[in-house]
């Protein structure tokens, strides 16, 4: 099969096509035939070695973890699906979706929603994965609650706004000014201009804070933050640790940090909020899985509305 390989950390240009053996499920696996896949930004971080001590693989590598695609040949022990079906997923780490073919554990796939493209399913489960673990999971979010979303327009926020919403909250959105009318499209009852305004100074107080982009600390939020409120953050940089080990051992506000973990379970939910109208994919912008180096350079340069998206 076709895969987009690398065998050397560095920049986007040791992201090559190349023909590799097509894998081969385990019992509890499902091989699809990949429609679409998409871009996070772990993954060009592992592609420049970043997160090197995580990975115990020799090379090449595929990369790549959200897949939408159909199913092929099913594990022994498999139960859930059977050949012929359209699902997506998550590839365990450190990925594997950047290619025609790519297995996925049962327990992190589900059905792909009907009234999704390939393309837009396959922007879900990373980004949509964190979104909802952060506010459902570490921010338990309730109705009524007042929830601020920092990195509004980018792949976890566009999610992260209309989970909000869905469990009925009051949402915030900060973004730049080219993107005030997109975050208020999804659901977002107010729009912060960050480069008019600095959110972090303000009268208002939130329920949960949400640093979809690691751009603020606890710290510069603390004011902002209800005494008994939720700052969740998406980098786990030192100074976050010792924040979270903090707080977890005092009582009132709570540093917490989000890793999004595979569930099927939780992948069912998104295909729910879909079904019923409440979640959409914003895509930035599609490649074809042979441009895969300019897709990286995209998504890396930054400012990236929504996803990235790979067809194959």
């Amino acid at each position: 099969m076709k895969a987009a390989i690398i065998n050397q950390y560095g920049s986007s240009e040791v992201l090559q096509i190349a023909e590799v053996a097509k894998p081969t499920p385990k019992n509890n696996q499902i091989l699809l035939k990949v429609h679409a896949a998409s871009i996070n930004p772990i993954d060009w971080k592992t592609r420049k070695g970043m997160l090197k001590f995580l990975i115990n693989q020799k090379f090449p590598l595929i990369l790549g973890f959200d897949v939408c695609g159909e199913v092929i040949e099913i594990g022994s022990k498999v139960t859930k699906f059977k050949p012929g079906d359209l699902v997506y997923g998550m590839v365990d780490f450190p990925g594997g979706a950047y290619a025609e073919y790519a297995v996925v554990s049962e327990t992190a796939a589900a059905f792909k929603p009907n009234n999704m493209t390939a393309e837009e399913t396959a922007a879900l489960p990373v980004a949509a994965l964190t979104a909802l673990q952060s506010l459902r999971d570490l921010g338990g979010i309730q109705p009524g609650q007042k929830v601020l979303i920092n990195g509004g327009s980018g792949g976890v926020g566009t999610y992260a706004i209309q989970i909000a919403k869905a469990y009925q909250a009051h949402v915030t959105a900060v973004c730049s000014t080219k993107n005030l009318e997109l975050v208020k499209s999804l659901g977002a009852d107010r729009a912060i201009d960050y480069t008019q305004q600095d959110f972090t100074i303000s009268s208002e107080t939130y329920d949960i804070i949400f640093d979809t982009i690691a751009h603020k600390s606890l710290g510069k939020c603390n004011k902002i933050l209800h005494k008994n409120g939720v700052y969740i953050t998406t980098l786990p940089i030192l100074p976050c640790l010792l924040e979270s080990f903090l707080t977890l051992l005092l009582p009132g506000k709570k540093c917490k940090i989000i890793l999004a973990k595979p569930s099927g379970e939780d992948m069912a939910t998104l295909k729910d909020l879909v079904s019923a109208g409440k979640l959409r994919s914003i895509i930035d912008r599609t490649y074809p899985l042979w441009q895969i180096a300019q897709a990286h350079q995209h998504s890396e340069a930054g400012h990236v509305v929504g996803k990235i998206v790979i067809t194959v």
